[in-house]
Parts: C-alpha cells; structure tokens; sequence
C-alpha cells in the first residue's frame, strides 16, 4: 500500500508538523496490535527508532507515564535518547483505536546515565477501521 506524508509549519515551535496516513490490507485489531504503545508490544520489533518502552506509572486503565528509549544513530553521532510522556489509549464505539502521548516529568523517572532527556510535543495516532 502506500503511505501518504503531509507537513505544515507549527504554529507553537519552529519546526513542522507530520503527518502519515495510509490504508493497510489487515484487520484495525492486527495494526493496533503492531502500533500500540505498551510494555512488551511489537513497536520494538518492528521500529528501528524505539529500542525499548516501559510504564512508569499506571494512572489508570487507559492513561500511563510511558518512558520510551531510542537506540544512538549515524555512527552513534547522535547519543540514545529517552522520552517520558503521558499516554492515552481509548478505542470508540466504531472501532476507532487512538493513542495519545505528550512530554511530562514525573519522580519516578529522574534522567537516566547515557541518555539525552528528549521532548515530545503532543503526537498520537488513530487506527480507523475502514469499509472491506
């Protein structure tokens, strides 16, 4: 299938905006299983950019403080990196999955040794199920 990657300017940060969207032949179950942000998921199979993701803290049973390590890059030029985020998941009546995640700072996960403390601007994905 193809993958459609559209951008715009961010009105709160100099940078821009992603986004990237496309229709997969697999059930919304069997994608969400490959994209959702948990302890254990296939995201660290498959993505070359997570190295490892854990909960924190569970604050409940659809909100967590997620901490996601990134391995170094470019002949390791760019150092490891780590995000501590709130995530979100909720799944809607039409079957919709989404996952939402912003920067937070919580005690239970000071900056760790030989890790560059990065920061997510808010992000998220939606698995949308689609007619066939």
């Amino acid at each position: 299938g193809e993958v459609a990657v559209s951008w715009r300017p961010s009105a709160e940060f100099a940078g821009n905006l992603y986004k990237g969207e496309g229709i997969l032949p697999a059930s919304p179950q069997n994608v969400w299983e490959c994209i959702k942000p948990v302890a254990g998921g296939l995201r660290t199979k498959w993505d070359q950019n997570v190295k490892d993701f854990e909960v924190i803290e569970a604050i409940s049973d659809t909100v967590s403080i997620c901490r996601t390590t990134t391995p170094s890059a470019c002949m390791r030029i760019i150092s490891p990196r780590e995000f501590v985020d709130v995530v979100v998941m909720k799944q809607y009546e039409d079957g919709t999955m989404l996952s939402a995640a912003t920067n937070v700072e919580h005690p239970l996960c000071p900056p760790q040794p030989n890790f560059v403390r990065g920061f997510n601007y808010p992000c998220g994905c939606f698995c949308i199920p689609v007619p066939g």
